[in-house]
């Protein structure tokens, strides 16, 4: 999933340097920095489902619940 809807603008490895990034008005995240991965499991959902600024809203390209959940599960590993 990881590959498939995130990297292009986040990165392979969650540094925000994907090939999209540079195209985006509002900077991609770095997944890796403290600052990121204190956020709480629910922050990470909600922006994840919701979206926000040059993000969309991932709730219809994903509507299995747990598959949103792997990916947060995911998005902790990048550190």
């Amino acid at each position: 999933m990881w590959t498939k809807h995130c990297a292009s603008c986040n990165g392979k490895s969650g540094l925000g340097d994907g090939s999209k990034a540079a195209q985006l008005n509002t900077p991609c995240s770095d997944f890796t920095n403290a600052a990121f991965q204190n956020q709480t499991d629910g922050a990470l959902f909600y922006k994840t489902v919701e979206g926000r600024d040059d993000m969309p809203g991932f709730k219809k390209k994903i509507p299995d619940e747990e598959d949103l959940w792997h990916l947060v599960s995911y998005m902790r590993t990048l550190k």
